[in-house]
């Protein structure tokens, strides 16, 4: 094998070997930091020996999710699972030149805080990065039970935001050795990711680490008054012996669900961030903290038109509405909006205008494609084979494999080139209109 296959990369983490994929450089499965069970991430220290990063990173250990499959089969096709998760992943262009300092993507998957893995074929970044000529970080951290559940008499809360900041602090160590510039650092994130991120906003110890964020369908409309919903999560879960498997510990997820379906819309996603607990502010000062760091952050946010039309797909509940004689259809296409609109889109709007009353710059944008083919509507995850992935991927899910990949790529392109705009100046041209794909508008 030729050396260039494996290129190395000599950054402050140590010599790092990487791979070489056609139009890209790759560097898989680094880790950024070490965290036992429960316990807060501890940063990775510099390594004497080279960094073989050959290797996707593995995913958080999680429980198998049947309705998920429905939409994307099985998308942890030849992923691994391990506790010790906390590992990023680099993309780069092939043609990088020395001395290049490109803008630097980093990824925060979504998955209700449950599920998803930073390295799914699904979030490849290729086309990305090759096409927009920047550097993509991919995240793995904890989820459910490991990472986003605590409190009292349980482990502590916030361990997977805590993974994150240890993955933007490794960033900004490193991410010159691969040609991206750590003052042009940009976290996308999906969903409960896009929820994270919205939280690290304003999270103790994030100044600094990145310029702006994109989100993508952040439920933001269930992240308040969950401290009820708390306290009977922690009590579900009970406490853990020392010496429990992990597969032990995955089976309380279950009895968690249970506990929570007494919360309404909540119980939906009941792992996630908790306020006044480290690093996040009290839920009383959480406007204020967004105010605070309105002017050093730089916001895109948006959500696709009809969010939960997604769960009519794989819900028994939605497609028991749809299917009620006569008036089914009508009645599904009024919980569709109701739920999106409380859940995302209403949420979302408000995030903007408050981050812009506050002296910040944001955007607010509105996803419609709707791939010919599917009767799905502009679903929730419709938007990301604009971004990411490629043909063999989504193709391979029952969501889109009826679906022309062309279509999509083609619809792709332009959000590419304005969502990488907006990554390199913080700037777009709005109002935008592209029509049956997107609009865009200055707040």
């Amino acid at each position: 094998m030729p050396a260039e296959a494996f290129p190395q990369f000599h950054a402050p983490a140590g010599t790092i070997i990487g791979w070489s994929d056609g139009a890209v450089l790759r560097a898989s499965g680094i880790r950024y930091a070490r965290a036992a069970r429960f316990q807060f991430p501890v940063a990775e220290p510099a390594a004497a020996a080279p960094i073989y990063a050959t290797t996707p990173a593995p995913a958080c250990p999680q429980a198998a999710d049947p309705q998920l499959a429905q939409a994307f089969g099985d998308f942890h096709t030849g992923a691994t699972f391990d506790e010790d998760c906390l590992r990023l992943s680099i993309t780069l262009p092939a043609d990088r030149q020395p001395g290049e300092a490109l803008p630097v993507i980093v990824w925060v998957h979504g998955g209700s805080y449950v599920s998803g893995a930073g390295d799914l074929p699904l979030y490849d970044p290729a086309t990305l990065v090759q096409e927009q000529r920047v550097v993509f970080v991919a995240v793995t951290y904890r989820l459910g039970l490991l990472g986003f559940m605590g409190g009292e008499g349980g482990p502590p809360p916030n361990l997977g935001l805590l993974d994150l900041l240890e993955a933007l602090r490794w960033v900004q160590r490193n991410i010159r050795a691969f040609a991206g510039n750590p003052d042009l650092v940009t976290l996308l994130g999906h969903s409960s990711g896009a929820d994270a991120l919205a939280h690290l906003m304003v999270a103790e110890g994030a100044a600094g680490l990145f310029r702006r964020v994109i989100l993508h369908s952040a439920p933001l409309g269930l992240a308040r008054n969950r401290h009820a919903m708390t306290r009977a999560m922690v009590a579900a879960a009970g406490a853990f012996p020392a010496a429990a498997t992990i597969n032990e510990v995955l089976v309380r997820e279950s009895a968690v669900y249970k506990a929570v379906r007494r919360f309404g819309l909540k119980s939906g996603m009941p792992f996630g961030t908790q306020y006044g607990a480290y690093p996040l502010p009290a839920e009383a000062e959480l406007d204020r903290a967004w105010a605070a760091v309105a002017s050093r952050v730089d916001v895109l946010i948006g959500a696709t038109a009809e969010e939960t039309r997604f769960f009519a797909v794989i819900d028994p509940t939605f497609r028991w509405v749809g299917r009620v004689p006569v008036v089914g259809e009508l009645l599904l296409r009024l919980l569709v909006r109701i739920t999106s609109g409380l859940i995302y889109l209403k949420p979302a709007l408000a995030f903007a205008r408050r981050h812009a009353r506050a002296g910040g710059r944001a955007y607010h944008f509105l996803m419609q494609f709707q791939p010919v083919g599917r009767t799905l509507g502009a679903a929730h995850t419709l938007d990301l084979p604009l971004l990411l992935g490629t043909q063999a991927g989504w193709q391979a899910t029952p969501l889109l494999s009826e679906v022309k990949w062309a279509a999509i790529h083609e619809a792709g392109r332009p959000v590419r080139q304005l969502w990488m705009d907006f990554a390199r100046t913080g700037e777009l041209p709005a109002p935008i209109v592209l029509p049956g794909v997107l609009r865009l508008k200055q707040l």
